[in-house]
């Protein structure tokens, strides 16, 4: 990411702007925790970021989907998993209709998809969501385009793609999820990497309060996703 703005942000302006950003690529901010709830190597609150924590995303655990998986070098890699009670089919099909995510992921202000048909690994799509106005940076709209990379039918998909706003700019991120089913229950992971040569410029707590809000956003889209389905399932 790139911000408009040159001068060297505090810690707590930085982790404002990050909790936007975990929104842009991930879907959201850490949440609350229970024993099937996502598990985050990379969370960390806002308010021990914005205190100078040195808490680091962790780096993602490598899987791939067709050969094809995050940078693993990018300066920011982070991963999470969850089990959702439900079939994989019905798990699966309720994460490729990305046209319908706007419907049950809060930061997803609106969704397109720029071809037609099943989504596949030539699939592309643009999305939008919101960076709240703060002190240290003004409200932004980010614009994503994800282009599919790699589509293993019920098993894998990732995408990659640039985020521009007026004030904040995303070279690229990486997105990978893999999805295996046991028992009549769905183990989804996922894991992502950003370049950005904003992230290169920032030491020590800087960096650190971007990394753990940029990688705490893989929990809530996973929460939203448990949500949504067993929600469904639930109503039938």
């Amino acid at each position: 990411m790139q911000l408009s703005n040159s001068a060297r942000w505090p810690v707590a302006g930085i982790a404002a702007v990050a909790v936007g950003l975990a929104a842009v690529v991930t879907g959201c901010g850490p949440g609350d925790g229970d024993e099937s709830r996502a598990r985050s190597s990379a969370a960390a609150p806002a308010a021990e970021s914005s205190a100078g924590s040195s808490v680091k995303a962790a780096p993602g655990k490598g899987e791939t989907c067709d050969g094809m998986g995050i940078d693993l070098e990018a300066p920011v890699t982070s991963s999470s998993e969850i089990v959702i009670n439900a079939p994989l089919r019905q798990v699966w099909e309720t994460h490729v209709d990305v046209e319908g995510w706007a419907g049950w992921q809060k930061a997803i202000a609106t969704i397109e998809r720029l071809d037609s048909g099943p989504l596949s690994d030539t699939s592309r799509f643009r999305w939008t969501t919101p960076v709240p106005e703060s002190k240290f940076s003004p409200a932004d709209t980010l614009s994503i385009t994800s282009s599919v990379k790699r589509l293993e039918e019920g098993e894998c998909v990732i995408w990659q793609g640039p985020a521009t706003g007026k004030a904040i700019t995303i070279e690229k991120g990486v997105h990978l999820w893999t999805f295996t089913e046991k028992d009549g229950v769905t183990h989804v992971h996922t894991e992502e990497s950003w370049e950005a040569a904003f992230l290169d410029s920032l030491k020590g707590p800087d960096f650190d309060a971007v990394a753990a809000m940029l990688g705490g956003g893989l929990d809530l889209w996973l929460q939203d996703l448990k949500a949504k389905v067993e929600g469904s399932a639930a109503g039938n």
